[in-house]
């Protein structure tokens, strides 16, 4: 019997309609109603009878009658339902059993007294970082860099933070100043938002973060990989909550750029990049620093040496400086970022 994946296709229904409504296959007569070519509506009836929806009359075996759609995928997918069920039960052991295990695996831990988790692979963290929200019931602290994040990510993320902000747990989030400029980042931060979610950007962001309740903290594993670490030690998680805060005090409200953002959010742009120009910093740093893209910073940077005048980084930060570009802040250039 073919599976339920080879079904009818669209030659096929059209076909079997023909065939109830007219009570007869008359296969030219059919070919030439249906537009279709003598050998397709032969391979049509083929089709048709391999699935069972044509079958031969008792009385005429050359005359072929339709049979009823719902009892032929009743028997298609009764051995898939039985498979499904045998699948479903299958998880729930697989599952019960894991869950055991984690009893010991969290014994051990506070056992052992560790507060740092190493945990590898994609995901894993996604895992836990889904655990650790539905844990949450205070509050969550995120400094998420980089300007652009993909409609698929933030779809993932959406009904997440949907749950997490229903059940009163306050959200804050750092972004860097470019993810004003992305479509789906806007979007989703008015959504978002309009629940409850608090939102600004900074130039400069000190990395990628996650906190819950102040207790948790997720921060990436310098390996290359997808990886993170876990941190429950109290100092630690305390001193990442107090560098967030420090740079969300500094930072601004998150705002369409398109609308009202845009001059002042470039001007911050430009102003940083000089900076970090004028601190022999390389373009491949500077785009990192920013969450832009490093063909996008190089483009700013070529920008605004043509706008100075400039022939080379250090000419011009001075030119900068000359014009009062680099702000009061310039000493900030050498800080942690």
């Amino acid at each position: 019997m073919v599976g339920p994946s080879a079904g009818p296709g669209h030659r096929e229904v059209a076909l079997y309609r023909w065939i109830v409504r007219n009570e007869r296959l008359d296969p030219d007569r059919a070919a030439r109603e249906l537009d279709l070519g003598r050998d397709d509506v032969d391979a049509a009836v083929a089709a048709l009878t391999e699935l069972g929806l044509l079958k031969a009359d008792v009385d005429d075996p050359a005359r072929l009658r339709p049979v009823d759609p719902d009892l032929v995928a009743a028997v298609m997918t009764n051995s898939l339902e039985t498979s499904i069920r045998v699948q479903q039960a299958e998880l729930h052991r697989i599952r019960d059993e894991f869950a055991g295990l984690r009893a010991h695996y969290l014994d051990s831990l506070r056992r052992v007294s560790v507060d740092l988790e190493v945990i590898p692979g994609l995901k894993e963290v996604r895992a836990a970082l889904n655990r650790a929200s539905a844990e949450c019931t205070e509050e969550i602290l995120t400094s998420q860099p980089g300007g652009n994040r993909v409609p698929a990510a933030l779809e993932e993320a959406l009904a997440r933070d949907m749950e997490v902000l229903s059940r009163g747990v306050r959200m804050r989030t750092l972004y860097h100043h470019t993810a004003r400029f992305n479509g789906p980042s806007q979007a989703y931060v008015a959504m978002v938002s309009g629940l409850g979610a608090e939102y600004r950007t900074a130039h400069e962001l000190f990395g990628r973060l996650i906190v819950f309740d102040r207790r948790v903290a997720f921060i990436p594993d310098q390996g290359g990989g997808w990886g993170a670490v876990v941190i429950r030690e109290p100092s630690v998680a305390h001193f990442l909550c107090e560098v967030f805060e420090q740079y969300w005090v500094h930072a601004e409200p998150f705002s369409d750029a398109a609308a009202d953002g845009l001059e002042a959010v470039s001007k911050d742009i430009d102003q940083t990049i000089v900076r970090l120009l004028a601190a022999g910093m390389k373009d491949e740093t500077i785009a990192r620093r920013l969450g832009m893209s490093l063909r996008t910073a190089r483009k700013h940077i070529a920008d605004i040496m043509e706008t100075l005048g400039a022939e080379s980084r250090f000419q011009a930060g001075v030119l900068a400086a000359r014009h009062g570009l680099l702000g009061d802040d310039a000493a900030d250039s050498g800080r942690i970022g």
